[in-house]
């Protein structure tokens, strides 16, 4: 055998390791068993791949930190620096329904409870009148696994950023004016933001 046969022979599995370096696609929606209320696997093919969470090139003025709501494209940013961002699909708030502009985050929490707004037991209150004392946190409750609760001058402007328990939703427009992700997406959004964050909502 030649050096540069044998040369390329041993080269061959490190250029393979290196194809295949980082987690895959469906590790990113693998089981997650410690969860308070454990996550099952979701099937890689129930997910649009352009709706994946991905690392993506984004230029942008806004600061690492910031989350950016593409909600025309029914996109998520998480802004990274240096033109790189975390690129999540989301489901967002039918027209009327949408918070335009700047916000932060006011607080954070995990398998919240959820109440539904004075608006909405105002418009479906058929629907809505019945949790009105509150659902406590759980795989059925709307807000899913995380929320994250906007802000502006001290108050709660009512509209979230959270997880689902209706994952064909993302990508749409059908929300009561929150801002919904797969729950393994924003259990991700999750443990990067901290209270205080950056938050700019971009409206048609």
């Amino acid at each position: 055998m030649t050096i540069s046969r044998r040369a390329l022979l041993i080269g061959l599995p490190l250029l393979m390791a290196g194809c295949t370096a980082g987690p895959s696609q469906q590790a990113k929606y693998g089981a997650l068993p410690d969860e308070k209320f454990p996550l099952k696997q979701v099937p890689l093919e129930k997910i649009k791949p352009e709706l994946r969470r991905q690392e993506v090139a984004y230029e942008t003025t806004h600061p690492a930190g910031t989350i950016v709501v593409d909600t025309p494209a029914r996109r998520l940013y998480y802004v990274l620096g240096d033109n790189r961002a975390m690129r999540y699909g989301v489901g967002v708030g039918r027209n009327g329904y949408a918070l335009a502009g700047q916000a932060y985050i006011g607080r954070k929490a995990e398998w919240p409870s959820w109440t539904p707004s004075p608006n909405m037991l105002r418009t479906n209150p058929e629907k809505n009148r019945k949790y009105a004392g509150g659902l406590p946190g759980g795989p059925n409750n709307p807000l899913g696994a995380r929320a994250i609760y906007l802000y502006r001058g001290g108050n709660d402007t009512m509209f979230r950023i959270h997880g689902t328990n209706q994952p064909q939703s993302i990508g749409l427009a059908m929300s009561s004016g929150c801002v919904r992700m797969m729950n393994h997406d924003v259990i991700d959004l999750y443990e990067r933001v901290a209270v205080g964050g950056r938050v700019v909502v971009l409206q048609a």
